[in-house]
């Protein structure tokens, strides 16, 4: 099943200035990406070399964390924020491959994203899957239109991938978590990473980069990064670097080796938390 009512005219592209779900594309290997973006991405990786390697582990982070969600909470509602460019395995080929009638809603500001959003909303036939062009600093348009899909009577998973490092202080981010997670019932959970300078100093410098090209990038260090999960219960083995969070959990019982990547590579903490 599929909603394709809520899109809009896309309008203007924005191609005039990158855009950080572009930027996540290009470090991903996608193609959906633009002069602009690329010119961002190499001035990024002069001053953070591992920004592909980041991005990557970040990916992986959020195939693990709904693979945990669906198959040992019976999750099998998702609302995702900040959802960037299609890259396979989406969220919801992840989560219907494990409940194939999980539900889904996808959110991004940009409207590229939207552009390409039918990609998003190839399903099963049992689930359901739909786009909204909604900014995370929106949590009542999201909510709203989230209702057409979700059954907020239900456990229903909010993830956060990657797109709270992307809110200034101004706009008080764990406040716009907390609204997000409020009209959610208990057995609910939420899957957040966010970028830190905690794991390598040097995020700094690509935070810089992004700010200077017109990008909020505002890292955070662990203490802030936890206080997204007050008053939920956090899954083992706590808020982690990506690469350390249950590595056992990749696709095809291909688990990640200790080792293979460190934490000073991936710049990103990542967590998940129920709640009660």
């Amino acid at each position: 099943m599929t909603d394709q009512s809520t899109p809009p005219n896309p309008g203007d592209l924005g191609l005039q200035r990158p855009h950080p779900a572009r930027l996540y594309d290009y470090f991903l290997g996608g193609k959906t990406n633009y002069a602009v973006d690329r010119q961002a991405a190499a001035a990024s990786l002069q001053v953070y070399p591992n920004a592909m390697v980041a991005a990557r582990q970040n990916r992986a982070f959020m195939h693990r964390a709904v693979r945990y969600l669906a198959r040992e909470h019976g999750i099998r509602q998702f609302i995702d924020i900040g959802t960037g460019v299609p890259t396979e395995p989406n969220l919801h080929q992840v989560a219907q491959h494990e409940l194939p009638d999980a539900r889904v809603v996808y959110t991004d500001n940009d409207p590229i994203v939207l552009t390409y959003a039918r990609a998003l909303l190839n399903g099963t036939e049992e689930g359901a899957t739909a786009y909204v062009p909604a900014d995370v600093r929106e949590p009542a348009s999201i909510l709203e239109h989230a209702q057409r899909i979700v059954d907020f009577t239900q456990p229903v998973a909010l993830s956060l991938i990657a797109v709270l490092h992307f809110v200034d202080d101004e706009s008080d981010p764990h406040a716009l978590t907390r609204t997000l997670l409020d009209p959610l019932p208990s057995g609910s959970a939420l899957a957040l990473t966010h970028a830190t300078c905690d794991l390598d100093p040097d995020m700094q410098l690509l935070a810089d980069t992004y700010t200077a090209r017109g990008m909020i990038c505002r890292p955070r260090p662990k203490s802030e990064v936890e206080r997204f999960f007050a008053d939920l219960r956090t899954v083992p083995p706590g808020v982690v670097a990506t690469c350390d969070w249950r590595p056992e959990l990749e696709s095809d019982g291909m688990a990640q080796l200790p080792g293979m990547v460190a934490s000073t590579e991936v710049g990103v903490w990542g967590g998940v938390a129920l709640k009660p």
